[in-house]
């Protein structure tokens, strides 16, 4: 076998490296660059703040030019999040304090708190494939078996928040402008931390909130940044759902669970358009991200163009990506993710 990063001289596939190699091999990249952070920071405020005045100001025109510019925002307020993300990992920055300062100030215009995201996305990274450690940071997953013992009641609850109008759409909105408002469920072992976070950023939001209704009125902002939130958390939540909700994806029990490999193997790698790329920030590459957190979004595609032998792991174009809305159940049996209609089949 060559070694990582070069292909194999001979006519044979060269066997993929174990996820522990992977992340040794990639550590190189981790080096972010401040100069380059700046500049991502501003392409994507100074574009979301001219077109959200521009959706204001032509408010009078007619909706229908206004809400076109408004959902064009809400584009830059999800890379804005992709920032804040890569924030909370420590890679976007050199220093802590810039990373930290940055993604407070952006947790206000995405509406999520930054320590407590923090926190629950380290505990998706650390457990992410894990059967025995579901439930913090991730989209809930039942296997066939837990599925089958649930009543009838908790069958229709699980069918409901698996459908995508539930997961896209009212999912998001919940999520972004009720659930993230108070830190139900992380008070236990973290003291007051995630409560003085999340208080902090809804103090800090309503401060700007009030100050754009007092200067348009509250019915135009509500027209002009209600669309921006939805359409960036419904994006966000349907990116966060195709990274790990893919057919091959790995799931095992704690004792099989390896988290390099659950990481190479059970995030997947969206391979979306240029344009949309610089959207999502290369989020898409989520089996690298996932292998070396701590690699900026900027440097991501730098990595597949070295170790091209990355880029067909868990490959999802946008048009296969959209049959992962169907999944729902993981099936111990198969090693894979089944849909509702395949779950009862194979009784």
């Amino acid at each position: 076998m060559g070694s990582i990063g070069q292909p194999s001289s001979t006519s044979s596939p060269t066997p993929l490296p174990d996820g522990r190699s992977w992340a040794q091999a990639l550590a190189r990249y981790r080096q972010p660059s401040n100069g380059r952070g700046l500049v991502e920071v501003a392409i994507t405020v100074v574009p979301l703040a001219a077109l959200w005045l521009l959706a204001w100001l032509t408010l009078d025109i007619g909706y229908w030019l206004a809400l076109p510019l408004a959902i064009a925002a809400g584009g830059f307020v999800l890379r804005l999040f992709m920032i804040q993300h890569d924030c909370s990992h420590g890679s976007f920055f050199r220093h802590r304090l810039a990373n930290d300062w940055i993604g407070r100030a952006a947790s206000i215009v995405t509406m999520t708190p930054y320590g407590v995201w923090r926190r629950t996305h380290s505990i998706h990274h650390a457990s992410s494939g894990n059967l025995d450690r579901r439930g913090m940071g991730d989209v809930d997953t039942l296997t066939v078996a837990e599925y089958r013992a649930r009543s009838m009641w908790g069958r229709l609850r699980y069918r409901l928040y698996r459908h995508p109008l539930v997961m896209f759409g009212l999912g998001p909105a919940y999520l972004f402008i009720l659930q993230h408002r108070l830190p139900v469920g992380l008070m236990r072992g973290n003291g007051w931390r995630p409560w003085i976070s999340t208080m902090a950023t809804n103090a800090a939001i309503v401060a700007v909130a009030s100050g754009l209704i007092w200067l348009i009125g509250f019915k135009a902002f509500l027209l002009v940044h209600l669309p921006v939130l939805l359409v960036a958390a419904s994006i966000g939540v349907w990116l966060f759902y195709v990274q790990h909700q893919f057919e091959d994806t790995v799931w095992a029990k704690d004792g099989a669970w390896n988290a390099h490999d659950a990481a190479l193997h059970g995030s997947s790698h969206y391979d979306l358009p240029a344009f949309l790329r610089w959207f999502t920030a290369n989020i898409g590459m989520h089996h690298v991200h996932h292998l070396s957190s701590r690699i900026p979004f900027y440097r991501l595609p730098r990595v597949l163009r070295d170790h091209p032998e990355l880029r067909d792991v868990g490959r999802l174009t946008f048009v296969q990506s959209l049959r992962c809305v169907r999944l729902a159940l993981w099936d111990d049996t198969q090693r894979r993710l089944v849909s509702f209609r395949e779950a009862r089949a194979a009784l």
